[in-house]
Order: C-alpha cells, then sequence, then structure tokens
C-alpha cells in the first residue's frame, strides 16, 4: 500500500498537463476575440462596438497580426495559470475525497460547498502567482493601437514587444505596477469558483446515466463559463483598465474608484464593454479547454500506464 502514495501527486501533475495544454489549444483558438474585448474595455467610450467593424478596423491599421497582438505572452501565461490551477484544485480535491472516505460518506463526490472551497484556494493561488503575466499581456495587446497614433506624426510604429513592454513597466513604474488590478482579480475568483461548481455539479448528475465525453464535457464546460462569466464581467472591465492605468497617468485608482469612475462617466452599460467578444471567447475557451484537458489527460494516463507497462 505504501507504494501506492506518490499516485495522487503524479494524477494532479497529469491533471495540471493537461489544463495547460488545453489552455495553449483552446487560446489558440480564440485569441482574436480576446483582443476585441481587451481593447472595448480599456479604450473610451467611443471604442468600436461592433464586431466586424472593430475586426476591420484593427486589420486596416495593423494588419491580421493585429488581432494577435500579444499572444506570446498570452500563450505563457495561460500554460501557467491553468497549470497552477489544475494542479491547486485536484490537490484540494483529492484532499475532501480522502475525508470523505475516511468519514465512511456513502460518495466521495465534491458537495457544492466542497467545489466552491477548491475552486477559492485554486484561484487564489493562480492570480497570485500570475498577475505580472497578466498585466503584461494587457499592456502589450492594448498599446498595439499607438501604431496608428505613430502613423499621423509620421513616426514609423513600433509594435510592443513583451520583453520591451516588461522592461518599460519595471522601469517606469516599478515591480509593484506587475500586480495593479490584482483585487479585483481576486474578486474574480468567484468566476472560476462559479463555472467549476456548476460545471462539477452538473458532470455529477450527467455521470449517474452515462459517460461524460470531451463532446459532453464541451457544452457542460460553455454553459459553466457562460454563467460565470456574464455575472462576472464588471469585475473584468476593471481589471483590464487597472492593468494598463499607470501607463496613462500616474495616479493610482482602487478598486472602487475604478467601479464609480467607469459608471460616471459612461454609465452601467461601461462595465460591460465589449461583453459580447468576451462572453464568446470565455464559453468558446472553456468548452474548447474541458474538451481538449480530458482527451489529453486520457492520453496522458495512457502514456503513463504503457511506460510502467
Amino acid at each position: 500500500m505504501a507504494a501506492k502514495a506518490p499516485v495522487p501527486q503524479n494524477d494532479n501533475v497529469a491533471h495540471a498537463l493537461a489544463g495547460a495544454g488545453g489552455g495553449i489549444l483552446s487560446m489558440v483558438l480564440t485569441y482574436p476575440l480576446i483582443t476585441l474585448s481587451t481593447r472595448a474595455q480599456v479604450e473610451s467610450k467611443k471604442a468600436e462596438s461592433k464586431f466586424i467593424d472593430a475586426v476591420q478596423k484593427i486589420v486596416a491599421r495593423e494588419g491580421i497580426p493585429g488581432l494577435y497582438a500579444g499572444i506570446n505572452s498570452a500563450l505563457f501565461g495561460i500554460s501557467v495559470t491553468n497549470f497552477v490551477y489544475y494542479y491547486w484544485y485536484e490537490w484540494t480535491r483529492a484532499f475532501f475525497e480522502k475525508a470523505a472516505a475516511t468519514a465512511g460518506r456513502a460518495s466521495k463526490k465534491l458537495t457544492t460547498v466542497e467545489s466552491m472551497i477548491a475552486g477559492a484556494i485554486a484561484g487564489s493561488a493562480t492570480v497570485i502567482i500570475t498577475n505580472p503575466i497578466w498585466v503584461v499581456n494587457t499592456r502589450v495587446t492594448t498599446r498595439q493601437q499607438n501604431s496608428e497614433a505613430d502613423l499621423e506624426s509620421g513616426k514609423p510604429a513600433r509594435k510592443p514587444t513583451t520583453l520591451g513592454t516588461l522592461m518599460a513597466l519595471l522601469k517606469n513604474e516599478g515591480p509593484q505596477a506587475l500586480f495593479s488590478g490584482v483585487l479585483p482579480a481576486l474578486v474574480l475568483v468567484i468566476n472560476p469558483i462559479l463555472q467549476y461548481t456548476l460545471f462539477e455539479q452538473m458532470k455529477n448528475y450527467v455521470e449517474k446515466r452515462r459517460k461524460v465525453t470531451p463532446t459532453v464535457a464541451f457544452f457542460l464546460g460553455a454553459l459553466g463559463k457562460l454563467f460565470a462569466t456574464s455575472v462576472t464581467y464588471p469585475y473584468i472591465t476593471v481589471k483590464s483598465q487597472m492593468h494598463v492605468a499607470g501607463s496613462h497617468s500616474n495616479k493610482k485608482e482602487g478598486m472602487t474608484e475604478a467601479l464609480r469612475r467607469v459608471i460616471r462617466e459612461e454609465g452601467y452599460a461601461g462595465l460591460y464593454k465589449g461583453i459580447g467578444p468576451k462572453v464568446t471567447q470565455s464559453v468558446l475557451t472553456a468548452a474548447l479547454l474541458f474538451a481538449f484537458k480530458d482527451a489529453l489527460y486520457e492520453q496522458t494516463v495512457r502514456l503513463r500506464q504503457s511506460r510502467k507497462a
């Protein structure tokens, strides 16, 4: 029995690797929607509101690569984010399942409360570790639009690089700028809590009747993310604005001040700028992630078993 002790640890790593791989694949497929949503969140109330118009304007001034501004840091960020999240989520899940078995509970499936606690622990750890990555990514994504101003002034347009953006941020604003927007990001931990809690409960329900295939996981993941993103979107908008605030002004806003400013200047509708492409991207990303993750996890387990054999 003692020889089986490392298995849960290996299983956590397998889930984490599958989550990282699934995140990268889903991010590549949906990244243009992230670009459109992020720009709408941080630009003024005059920002493009129609999806097709926004795409045409970005392509016209920056070409197709403009839709993929900052994708290098985004892929790195999503791989680290998903690895950390799934590792801690599965670790917490295993803890609760072991506790349920020790207590003699009939079912080892996570309860709603246990799913929420697991999501809170995993989400908080992920936010603290990966917030600097997403600050840099938001800066790169939104600074791409400055090329239009450079062209109008006669200066040659220079596209910001991830490393260049990071070095400029550290030089001009200091390391603390890497943690701007961390408070609304921590509040946004409720997003994956809602998403994964709903997903787990729906998955448990479906498992009683049939096997949860990657296709089923796709639709369950889509439903969970649609609900979570719709509820938490105002904080997503505020987080994006706080990520770029330091590059526009020396004035630092808190989360409450940022919320009030957006409402004062643009009304409550300002909190939902870019929600169309964001919800579409979030739902597709989550759905693809769950489908890819399940498939990659099965492949990882098979590979591990074949090596043991």
